[in-house]
C-alpha cells in the first residue's frame, strides 16, 4: 500500500510480496511488504515476454527506450472480441501472473490478462546503477504512460495476429494498493483507454503525516491487545538508551544501528498482523504473556523473530539505511526504488500520533526526512500537495472505478472510503479483513494466493463484496462495448 501505499521486501517460499504495498509500505505497499511472489507461490502463467519502452514520455527530445517485461494468459480469452484485463504490478518484482481471484473474474467474463511490470522493477530496469540521478524517470505519472503505451501497442499487436485492423478491444484495469492508486488514476487520466477499474485497497491520498495509520492499528488490535502493545513500546523505549545493544540482539536487529531505524522494524512487524489478515497470531501470545505475567518485551522478540523474519520472510536490512543507499541493479531488492518514491511523490510517513500511540513517537517526521536526506541526497523531499493536486486524492473526480478496502486495514485511510456517483466504495468488514482481501482472500501470512474467502473470519463479506465487484465490472463492459470504444 507505503502501498500496502503502500520499501518492498523479498519473501521466501513461506510468504509473500512485500505489494507493496502500500508497513514501510503501503501500499501497500510502506516500506511496503506488497506483493512479492515466492517462487512456489501459484501463478497463471510465469512466461517473461517483452516490451520497447520509452524512457521519458514527457521529452519530445529523448528518444531513449528501455526493455519492459509483462506477461499474458489467453487461456478464458473468448476470440476475437472478449475483453482485455491489464493487472498492474506495483513496486516489487513482478514475476508472473498470480492466481488470484481475477482468474475467477477473468473465466467469468472470457477476458485476457495481461500484467505490465513497473518500471525500474524487478528486470524492467533502465539503467545499470539506480543512483539518485538515475531515477529521476521513477515516478506514478511516467509509470501511468507506461501503461498507456503498452495498452495501445498489446492492442495493435492483437488485431495484426487476429487479421483485425482498428478492432478495440473492451480494456478493464486492476491493481492492489499503490498498484490499486495506479488502476484508478489510469482510468482518471485515461478513460478513453479503459471500461472502468478496480482499485482494491488504492493508496490515492498522499498523506505527509499518515497518524491515522496507527490509530488504526490500535482500532484493529482491539483495547487489551493495544494495551500490552503500547507497554511493550513503553519499556523498549526506556531500555534501549542503556541497553541498546542487548535489546537489538534480542529482536535479531542488531544491524540496525539507528534507532529510528530499529523502531520502525518493530512498528511494522505488528501492523503486519492486521494489514495481512492475521491479526490472532500477534495478540493471543501477547495477551496471554501479559496475564501469566511473562517478559512482554521478550514474547514480542519472540514474535518478531519467529513470525515477522521467520515465517513472513522480512529481511532485517530493509531496514537499514545503509542498504537503502546500495545503487546496485538487483531483480529482487526493490526496497531503495520504494523510498525513492516515498521521499519524492507520496510520502505515507507513519509518524506516532500525539497521544495514545502504538509506535515510538520517536518515529517522527524528522526522523523520515533525515531517511529521505541521508539515502538520497539534498533537495529530496515528498512533494505531497502537487500528488493529490494532480490526482485527487480522496476527492479523486474519475468514473467507473471501484474502491474496495478491508476493515482491519491500516493503509484504507489513504484510500477512498466514500461512495460518489459512478465511483462506488466498499468496506470489507471481519476480523481478518486487511490489505487487498477482495484479490487475496485471508489471512495472507503466508499468502494463498488462489484467495480463497473461506480463510476469512466472515467469508460472506468478501463475497457480498465480490458481487458487488462482478455487477459493476459486468455493466461497465457492456456498456463500453455497446459504444464500440472504451471511452464512456
Amino acid at each position: 500500500m507505503r502501498l500496502s501505499k503502500p520499501v518492498v521486501v523479498f519473501v521466501s517460499l513461506l510468504f509473500i510480496v512485500a505489494l507493496s504495498g502500500f508497513t514501510h509500505g503501503f501500499v501497500m505497499t510502506p516500506r511496503t511488504l506488497l506483493d512479492r511472489l515466492s517462487e512456489s507461490s501459484s501463478y497463471l502463467t510465469t512466461k517473461e515476454l517483452w516490451f520497447d519502452q520509452t524512457l521519458d514520455h514527457y521529452s519530445p527530445y529523448d528518444h531513449r527506450q528501455f526493455k519492459q517485461r509483462y506477461y499474458e494468459f489467453l487461456d478464458y480469452f473468448q476470440v476475437p472480441d472478449g475483453p482485455i484485463f491489464l493487472k498492474i504490478c506495483g513496486e516489487s518484482s513482478c514475476r508472473g501472473i498470480s492466481n488470484d481471484y481475477i482468474s475467477v473474474l477473468a473465466k467469468k467474463f472470457g477476458a485476457a490478462v495481461v500484467s505490465l511490470e513497473h518500471r525500474y522493477y524487478g528486470k524492467s530496469s533502465p539503467f545499470k546503477s539506480h543512483t539518485t540521478e538515475n531515477l529521476k524517470y521513477l515516478s506514478s505519472k511516467q509509470a501511468l504512460f507506461d501503461l498507456a503505451a503498452f495498452r495501445q501497442w498489446y492492442q495493435e499487436s492483437l488485431n495484426l495476429k487476429r487479421n483485425r485492423p482498428g478492432a478495440d478491444n473492451s480494456w478493464f484495469v486492476f491493481g492492489v494498493s499503490y498498484s490499486g492508486a495506479l488502476s484508478a488514476w489510469f482510468r482518471l487520466k485515461f478513460p478513453h483507454l479503459t471500461c472502468g477499474s478496480l482499485a482494491s485497497s488504492a493508496v490515492v491520498l498522499a498523506v505527509y503525516n499518515y497518524t491515522e495509520f496507527d490509530k488504526q492499528v490500535g482500532e484493529s488490535a482491539g483495547p487489551e491487545c493495544k494495551a500490552v502493545l503500547q507497554e511493550i513500546t513503553e519499556l523498549v523505549d526506556r531500555s534501549l538508551e542503556s541497553k541498546g545493544k542487548e535489546l537489538r540482539k534480542q529482536f535479531g536487529a542488531s544491524e540496525l544501528e539507528i534507532d529510528g531505524d530499529f523502531l520502525y522494524f518493530l512498528a511494522d512487524a505488528a501492523v503486519v498482523a492486521f494489514q495481512y489478515g492475521n491479526p490472532d497470531v500477534l495478540c493471543t501470545p501477547l495477551v496471554e504473556a501479559k496475564k501469566a505475567g511473562e517478559n512482554l518485551v521478550a514474547a514480542y522478540a519472540k514474535y518478531v523473530r519467529d513470525y515477522y523474519v521467520g515465517t513472513f520472510g522480512v529481511g532485517v536490512e530493509t531496514y537499514n539505511q545503509n542498504h537503502l543507499k546500495n545503487t546496485t541493479v538487483s531483480e529482487y531488492d526493490s526496497d531503495r526504488l520504494w523510498w525513492f518514491q516515498v521521499c519524492t511523490e507520496v510520502a505515507y510517513f507513519q509518524v506516532a500520533p500525539s497521544n495514545d500511540s502504538i509506535r515510538s513517537s520517536k518515529v517522527d517526521t524528522k526522523y523520515h526526512l533525515d531517511l529521505c536526506k541521508n539515502v538520497f541526497g539534498e533537495g529530496i523531499y515528498p512533494e505531497v500537495d502537487v500528488t493529490n493536486t494532480y490526482y485527487g486524492g480522496t476527492k479523486i473526480a474519475g468514473s467507473k472505478i471501484v474502491f474496495t478496502n478491508g476493515s482491519q486495514d491500516p493503509w484504507r485511510h489513504a484510500s477512498k472510503q466514500t461512495s460518489s456517483p459512478d465511483m462506488p466504495s466498499y468496506i470489507i468488514t471481519c476480523h481478518n479483513c486487511g490489505h487487498g482481501t477482495d484479490m487475496r482472500g485471508c489471512p495472507q501470512s503466508p499468502l494463498r494466493i488462489e484467495g480463497n474467502a473461506q480463510n476469512c473470519s466472515s467469508p460472506d463479506a468478501v463475497n457480498k463484496v465480490r458481487q458487488k465487484m462482478i455487477e459493476h465490472i459486468d455493466l461497465w463492459l457492456s456498456e463500453c462495448k455497446g459504444t464500440g470504444r472504451s471511452y464512456m
